[in-house]
């Protein structure tokens, strides 16, 4: 199955750059979904507690405003960094480095020094606005109504009316303006993901061969880890003594887990992940969902124990294992068998459009025109050429949305146009079913357990690339 309507396993959206040192703390309220979330490509968002991120700094004064009486105090935005033409002001430095230590706080994890938490901060900041660059250099733009929505789903998955949840900001000191743009921010990069990466990804055959001799040859299946990592990045292009100063910057880390200290904290003041100040928890990972390079490091860990220091494309790394367990799937699941028709809302069609269409697409069904027909025509969807149909699915393979939509359907009733992360859809069961778990659907599982591993490498590689494309004068003598 290749639908986008489907989750892989995982897509943590940002906690997933892994080794791309790269975007800023997510904004509250958004977290990258944990493994069978929600799906990649168009991955939705999913939640964590307040408080968010700040976003860029708030509006400066028009020319022609009042000015503050003579003695009135003046607040005055330095630029610590230029990234191509864009300034990062240490506005921005300073509620990143807030959110931030309020983070740590709740954690209770001690901060790293301030010099240290400066870099990783302002290196965060760098590469957050190289993407977002990137994006609107190539004409991705997140609309009003897409923003409100998201907003709306955060507020509702945690149980909160629109007003509590302004209240909740207001509490945490986070103008809802500028919670709004982070949110943008933060589905702008997603989106740039979408389009970079996922919709690149191809798994082979032989590919999805591979991988399941090598499951079925452990012992009582697939195995899971939990894993922490730290990072130490090493920007491309860098010299031999600037690769052999972070080489030692990651042995020292090292040492200092290897002399009892907590490896969370070690992460915090060492570890250029952006996970770092969030415990460097890379969650449970089967070794599929591994970068390559931890996989064969990993298997020969008992828990607790502690790798040496790996190298990668993207820099230096420590690994801990945290702990192991096996991973058996039920035997026998509830399958349906569906076919729907898919209209994306992007940066081409609105909103309004997309419901617009999709309004249009079901009265033409009701007055006798075929699914199918219609499906072939319209669907944005890999499942268009066969008529929108996706097959047997299982409870989990679908993003929330759809499958609460599908279980309510009766057989062979076309739903009413059904919101997701992807866009609108027309959905209808044609049969359901109770199957033991075949080959088939094994293999599904492995294509898309390689996927995720193929996206998340990936992806970290385009944002270091990225990053280091940009042009960035770092003014260290105002800092």
């Amino acid at each position: 199955m290749t639908s986008t309507i489907f989750r892989t396993l995982s897509a943590a959206a940002l906690a997933a750059l892994l080794a791309a040192q790269a975007l800023a703390q997510a904004p509250a309220g958004l977290r990258p979904p944990p493994s069978g979330v929600i799906t990649a490509p168009g991955s939705g968002i999913q939640l964590q507690p307040l408080p968010v991120r700040p976003s860029a700094p708030a509006p400066r004064p028009a020319a022609n405003a009042p000015r503050p009486a003579s003695n009135a105090p003046v607040t005055l935005e330095r630029v610590v960094a230029v990234v191509n033409d864009e300034a990062v002001t240490s506005f921005e430095m300073n509620e990143q480095k807030r959110v931030l230590l309020m983070s740590l706080r709740e954690a209770r994890l001690q901060p790293p020094a301030p010099d240290v938490l400066d870099k990783q901060v302002l290196e965060r900041l760098i590469t957050e606005r190289a993407l977002l660059q990137f994006a609107k250099e190539t004409g991705i733009r997140i609309d009003d109504t897409t923003v409100d929505r998201t907003i709306q789903r955060i507020a509702q998955e945690n149980k909160l009316s629109p007003e509590e949840f302004r209240k909740v900001l207001e509490r945490e000191n986070i103008p809802y303006p500028r919670y709004r743009e982070d949110i943008r921010r933060e589905l702008t990069i997603q989106r740039l993901r979408d389009r970079e990466v996922e919709n690149r990804i191809f798994i082979s055959d032989p590919e999805v061969d591979n991988y399941m001799a090598t499951v079925n040859a452990q012992a009582g299946g697939e195995s899971e880890y939990l894993i922490s990592h730290i990072l130490v990045r090493v920007p491309e292009q860098s010299s031999p003594d600037q690769i052999d100063q972070r080489r030692a910057r990651a042995e020292d880390a090292l040492k200092r887990v290897l002399a009892g200290e907590d490896f969370a904290q070690v992460a915090v003041a060492y570890s250029d992940a952006p996970d770092a100040q969030t415990g460097a928890s890379l969650g449970w990972r089967t070794p599929a969902r591994l970068p390559s390079v931890f996989v064969d490091p990993v298997r020969g860990l008992k828990k607790g124990e502690t790798s040496g220091v790996l190298r990668s494309p993207a820099g230096f790394h420590v690994v801990k294992l945290v702990d192991s367990r096996g991973r058996n799937a039920p035997t026998v699941v509830d399958q349906s068998r569906v076919r729907h028709i898919l209209v994306k809302v992007n940066e081409l069609l609105s909103e309004a459009e997309a419901k617009s269409k999709i309004d249009r697409v079901r009265e033409r069904i009701d007055s006798g025109t075929k699914f199918e027909d219609l499906a072939r025509v319209n669907s944005e969807d890999a499942s268009s050429a066969r008529g929108g149909d996706l097959g047997w699915i299982s409870p989990g393979d679908t993003v929330p949305e759809f499958e609460q939509a599908m279980t309510r359907l009766a057989l062979n009733e076309l739903s009413q146009p059904v919101r997701s992360p992807f866009g609108w859809h027309l959905i209808q069961v044609l049969e359901r079913r109770q199957q033991d778990i075949s080959k088939d659907r094994q293999r599904e599982q492995a294509r898309l357990a390689l996927r995720q591993r193929k996206s998340e490498e990936q992806f970290a590689e385009f944002v270091r690339q990225t990053r280091d494309r940009a042009y960035v004068e770092i003014k260290s003598d105002e800092r």
